[in-house]
């Protein structure tokens, strides 16, 4: 990371703020208070440039908020917590052209990159590892992202297993965890490496603690239960729930102490918008992904699980 700080903004959620700091390099040119309350921060810089942006409420301990790249010498960035804080300041830095692109979770144990891929692919990156959830994609569209340390498949559908990506993603040492239809879809060179996982299972990997929890249909056939898994992962005291393909099952909503989710929204195969907006009145995440959402308005989740709620919904680019 270049050690050039680019500008520092320190703004009161939805009511404005002031200039502190300022490089020629970089710039925030400016910030506005969404309806929603959300914090829309503008950047300008030089295009094609990555750049991380942070917060910090004391002046003196600053966090991670997003790294971003810029298409052009304008970059936007929509912090959703901004409702969550009366005052916070941002600053932006110049980082390496080929950082990930993502937002940041902070844990006891480090921080955690989320990065949003495709559909129902997701990437964490945590102290050096790579953590892909149901990775698809090609040559190009995997093109910069790590090796994978742990692949965790939901189930074998097909947009969520795809041999020929997890081939560009291997390495000697990764470990792969899967649902038994997953591991006997998987090429024979890939098997040594890959270990079965069923509901209810546990395992401490590299630092991280995995369950494996049911995704399943309610009122469709499209995944029975017991045959997919969702997963939350443990890293220091944070928990990360990735749902797969389920509806709004008694087991989601008996999660406990969730810090993030990622939801699929698109009915028939997963939940609908209502489904989603009550399983998160029900258990609560401090921040909600909806994806796999195909097309599906997932807007109204927002709306209707806002702030007042204790929630944080990010709406991202999965397509």
């Amino acid at each position: 990371m270049s050690s050039c700080i680019t500008h520092i903004l320190a703004a009161l959620a939805g009511l404005g703020g002031s200039l502190l700091a300022e490089a020629a390099d970089v710039r925030f040119s400016g910030y506005q208070a969404q309806t929603n309350r959300d914090l829309l921060l503008q950047l300008q810089g030089e295009t094609g440039g990555n750049l991380r942006v942070q917060y910090t409420t004391n002046l003196k301990e600053w966090v991670s908020l997003a790294t971003a790249r810029q298409s052009g010498a304008t970059l936007q960035h929509t912090d959703s917590a901004a409702p969550f804080h009366p005052q916070r300041a941002y600053r932006a830095l110049v980082v390496e052209t080929n950082a990930i692109t993502g937002d940041f979770l902070a844990t006891d144990a480090g921080e955690v990159l989320l990065h949003p891929m495709y559909h129902a692919s997701v990437l964490l990156v945590w102290s050096n590892q790579a953590i892909y959830f149901d990775p698809t994609g090609n040559v190009a569209s995997l093109a910069g992202l790590p090796k994978a340390s742990v692949v965790l498949y939901t189930h074998d559908h097909a947009d969520h297993l795809n041999t020929n990506a997890l081939a560009l993603l291997l390495q000697p040492q990764t470990i792969i965890l899967a649902p038994l239809a997953v591991y006997n879809k998987l090429n024979p060179g890939q098997k040594p490496q890959a270990a079965v996982m069923t509901n209810g299972q546990t395992t401490n990997l590299s630092g991280l603690l995995i369950e494996a929890v049911p995704a399943y249909n309610t009122t469709a056939s499209f995944h029975a239960k017991g045959a997919g898994n969702g997963y939350v992962i443990s890293v220091g005291s944070r928990r990360i729930y990735v749902a797969g393909d389920t509806q709004d099952t008694a087991e989601m909503r008996a999660l406990p102490n969730i810090d993030v989710a990622f939801l699929p929204v698109n009915q028939p195969y997963t939940l609908t918008v209502s489904q989603a907006v009550s399983a998160v009145q029900a258990f609560r995440p401090k921040v909600v992904y909806p994806y796999h959402h195909s097309g599906t308005d997932v807007a109204p989740i927002k709306q209707q699980c806002g702030p007042e709620l204790g929630v944080e919904v990010r709406l991202r680019k999965w397509y």
